[in-house]
């Protein structure tokens, strides 16, 4: 499919916007995500800075700015979040466990979604909520399929390891017992946009007694088809 609009200026600047998609990006990711001359892109990125389009982290990266943000809001509801809701109600009805969609935000993942279990034992995690890129198996996910740089930066303090992520690449899931709070488990699977790239993660998450020692064994099943399905639906709402 051409994706070019036959305004070069409005294809380039597109193609920086797609690239930060995937979460906090340097001038020189930027340059081989989009192909386009080094001196050309720090001038749309700048360019896009001043309208608020793209921003800056802690770390001078490139990262999609809060007007992005505002507009969308405008625009009505986050498609994600939308799509997402029925299907979290589903899973934790498949599963009786506390399911939830996170996104990566900067060096921190977001809980944007959330279906809890109604009663009994759960791990509760408020829609808003900010949890660590460094534990757990939502961030195993939104880490796994990033390029090589950001994967090393991202196992640096990680309580995983560069073999986890490599088998959450291969199997397409994850799984982690422990890793951010003693004694919960989770199963989590990619979610992908439009453009194919992992842009959030469907969780869900208990007790280790309930969900086993082994929870992807029992769950990855269920949380792989709710994950899949939210993608085709973001790919269908696009077109």
């Amino acid at each position: 499919m051409d994706t070019s609009s036959g305004v070069g200026v409005i294809d380039k600047a597109a193609l920086v916007l797609n690239a930060l998609e995937a979460g906090p990006t340097t001038l020189a990711q930027l340059v081989a995500a989009t192909g386009i001359s080094r001196p050309t892109v720090h001038r749309l990125a700048q360019a896009l800075a001043h309208h608020r389009l793209v921003g800056k982290d802690i770390h001078g990266r490139f990262v999609l700015g809060s007007r992005l943000v505002e507009l969308a809001s405008a625009a009505g509801e986050d498609r994600l979040i939308a799509a997402a809701a029925p299907l979290l109600i589903a899973l934790r009805d498949a599963t009786g466990e506390s399911t939830q969609v996170f996104r990566r935000q900067g060096d921190f993942r977001v809980c944007v979604a959330s279906a809890e279990r109604p009663v009994g034992l759960r791990d509760t995690i408020p829609v808003g909520t900010q949890l660590s890129m460094k534990a757990g198996s939502a961030a195993q996910v939104l880490l796994a399929w990033e390029d090589h740089e950001r994967l090393l930066d991202g196992l640096t303090g990680a309580r995983f390891t560069p073999t986890i992520l490599a088998g959450v690449r291969r199997r397409g899931w994850a799984q982690s017992l422990g890793e951010r709070e003693p004694g919960v488990a989770s199963v989590s699977a990619p979610v992908r946009g439009p453009s194919g790239r992992v842009i959030a993660a469907v969780s869900i998450s208990g007790p280790i007694e309930r969900l086993s020692r082994q929870p992807g064994r029992v769950h990855q099943e269920v949380v792989v088809q709710t994950a899949n399905t939210l993608s085709e639906a973001l790919k269908k709402s696009s077109e």
